[in-house]
């Protein structure tokens, strides 16, 4: 493990950027960046313009460590390169962003009102890989939908059991157990799910470190005994279907908890725009969403 990653992934001032759509969210994704389905005939066609979307996103000088201390790839994405060089590599050798790879394998169907992530087969020979990329960590994603005690046993147990086999290859996971955001018990989920999450880290051995990605509570600061948890490196909070400005005013008032945020990252960038004004529009959205997590 990069001991420079994990002290700037800990201690550092900024947001993580997630570059994560895959599978099933990638034309959309495209769509909202201006790209239509017409343009590509297959995943192969599809897949590279989404990598040359990702590239002038990560190369654009309004991309700059100074504001984004991480970005979280898509295997996909991971399996590419920018300029010559893999993609994790160019991240921390030419920008000093910390690099992370989304591991999960999509959503199982709800069923006691969650969805646990769907079996991740060959996890462990992508962990391998990722760890000769020079990965740093990974994240995976689970929904809750309602206060259902059982289902959010179940999912931050899913979460914490695939976290410490991540933890035993040399990376450190993001744990994502998402409560969405439309759902009418949100309050009631998010006590439950810290509850089971306090449980799963005092279990942890003493030195095991993981990330967690959550929600933006309803009450503020509902977090903040996670985020001081010394086994959490640092509680990162998705948009979750919220608006970019709603998102970080809501954001702003819970102190110690960053961004990784996606569509609104990307909210406003199109195909069509000069590259004067794809960084404009670029280097705008980062700061605001640096505002909002610094607070």
């Amino acid at each position: 493990m990069n001991t420079e990653q994990l002290n700037l992934m800990q201690s550092g001032k900024g947001f993580i950027a997630a570059l994560d759509q895959s599978g099933g969210s990638t034309p959309k994704a495209l769509s909202q960046y201006g790209v239509e389905e017409k343009s590509y005939s297959n995943d192969e066609e599809m897949y590279t313009l989404v990598h040359e979307m990702r590239t002038r996103i990560i190369k654009s000088p309004s991309f700059d460590s100074k504001y984004i201390l991480g970005a979280i790839l898509f295997e996909n994405t991971m399996d590419r390169k920018i300029d010559g060089q893999w993609t994790a590599d160019y991240l921390w050798e030419k920008k000093k962003i910390v690099p992370f790879l989304k591991v999960d394998k999509g959503l199982a169907d709800v069923a006691s009102g969650v969805q646990l992530m769907k079996p991740i087969p060959n996890l462990d020979e992508l962990l391998t890989r990722a760890v000769e990329r020079n990965v740093f960590g990974t994240k995976m994603r689970s929904v809750i939908k309602e206060a259902n005690p059982e289902g959010i046993r179940d999912i931050v147990e899913q979460q914490f059991r695939v976290g410490l086999q991540i933890y035993q290859k040399g990376l450190i996971p993001i744990i994502e157990p998402e409560i969405d955001i439309y759902s009418p018990d949100k309050q009631k989920s998010e006590q439950i799910l810290k509850d089971e999450i306090i449980k799963q880290l005092n279990a942890l051995d003493k030195e095991v470190k993981v990330m967690l990605k959550l929600s933006i509570p309803t009450i503020n600061d509902f977090y903040s005994e996670l985020i001081s948890n010394p086994h959490v490196v640092r509680v990162v909070a998705l948009s979750g279907g919220y608006s970019r400005e709603e998102a970080n005013t809501k954001l702003a008032q819970n102190h110690g908890l960053i961004a990784s945020f996606s569509r609104a990252l990307s909210e406003g960038l199109s195909t069509n725009q000069s590259d004067d004004d794809f960084n404009a529009v670029l280097g705008d959205t980062i700061k605001t969403i640096y505002e909002a997590s610094i607070t």
